[in-house]
């Protein structure tokens, strides 16, 4: 059994619970930075597509599971930082600069949705950026001149500090590219939460009524978490744009939305960490069932054909089972084995039990 004893009063607003927690951030940090010397250019790819997943369901994870409101849309959003992304870099505008204005085009254009759409709650504001998913589909489409239509557009290689960083020739370098932006953005995440603006989002989800009672002007907040949840989407849709060298308006259809939505609640909505068990599901599900139906297949003698929704039905699969067995997700499952082994023989299996009733403050509106 494991006690932290705490003796300063930075301990409880540090990242890290202490000094072995600390070490295990340390060495995780040091096994992605040499990644690319031991995985080869496939793996190093596919890792690279769960960061840019895992900082997407970042940006969402400061919507949906801080601050407690559903999107449906996010979708949008990355193809707004991926086209922006791409116009700016077009014009002329350098990459070190065209990328962070990208997510900061997209978190204006979210306050500006925000502004409407917050004043809904619940399932009306789920269906509400649903349809704006789909409408910014018809945009693209009709906005050619930019956005080059059904057509699409091709992502250049990009100069960032005289280096030239392109997905399929310079894989590494593109792979350094994408964790310095995920642990810059995770880092400021972290920051967030414990500044007095991340704790109001909280205060928000969990109760709007007493939220306003404690004087947050939760108009105010709602619509900062949508601009930032906003602008970390942009930032990943940028990157995305660039992973996949080749993009149109059904690169972000409404099932990239689902699957962000879905993502968060596998991982475990509510933490940073969800967004990254989230993302390591839903980038290597697909490689998993590839590999599996080779497997099957050279075992048993069967077909390796593609099954259409084969993905999708495992995935929705996975997500009915963990509804069911543990809302908490993979990061709440982690944690209850975790404070098992710390606990033990003190641990009792009531401590994570689930809270079935809404709050009385709730009940008014």
């Amino acid at each position: 059994m494991r006690i932290v004893f705490k003796t300063d009063y930075m301990q409880d607003i540090r990242p890290w619970k202490d000094g072995y927690q600390l070490s295990l951030y340390l060495l995780l940090l040091v096994a992605v930075v040499i990644a690319p010397w031991i995985l080869d250019d496939f793996y190093l790819g596919e890792l690279t597509n769960v960061l840019i997943w895992a900082l997407a369901g970042l940006g969402l994870m400061v919507l949906t599971g801080h601050t407690g409101q559903a999107s449906l849309g996010h979708a949008a959003f990355l193809a707004f930082g991926c086209y922006a992304n791409i116009i700016l870099i077009e014009a002329g505008v350098p990459f070190m600069l065209a990328f962070p204005l990208a997510g900061l085009i997209t978190g204006l254009v979210g306050v500006i949705v925000a502004i409407p759409a917050l004043r809904l709650h619940g399932v009306y504001l789920a269906i509400a950026t649903l349809a704006m998913s789909i409408l910014v589909d018809d945009i693209i489409v009709l906005t050619e001149p930019w956005t080059g239509g059904v057509g699409g557009k091709y992502a250049p290689a990009v100069n960032v500090f005289g280096i030239m960083i392109d997905r399929w020739s310079t894989p590494k370098e593109f792979y350094w590219l994408t964790l310095a932006v995920t642990v810059i953005v995770t880092l400021g995440y972290i920051n967030l939460l414990r500044a007095p603006l991340g704790r109001s989002f909280i205060a928000v989800r969990d109760s709007e009524v007493s939220a306003q009672a404690m004087g947050i002007d939760v108009s105010r907040t709602k619509a900062i978490s949508f601009g930032l949840s906003c602008a970390v989407t942009g930032l990943a849709g940028a990157l995305m744009g660039l992973y996949a060298t080749a993009f149109n308006n059904e690169t972000f259809s409404v099932v990239i939305s689902i699957q962000l939505l879905m993502m968060i609640v596998i991982g475990g909505l509510g933490s940073i960490h969800g967004a990254f068990f989230g993302a390591i599901v839903i980038g290597f599900l697909p490689q998993f069932l590839s590999i599996s139906k080779e497997y099957v297949g050279a075992v048993f003698g069967g077909s390796t054909v593609a099954i259409p929704g084969l993905e999708f039905g495992i995935f929705g699969m996975i997500l009915i089972a963990f509804i069911l067995f543990e809302p908490m997700g993979i990061y709440g499952r982690w944690l209850k084995i975790r404070t098992w082994f710390e606990l033990f023989p003190f641990y009792r299996k009531d401590m994570f039990k689930r809270q079935k009733s809404y709050l009385k403050t709730e009940r008014l509106r």
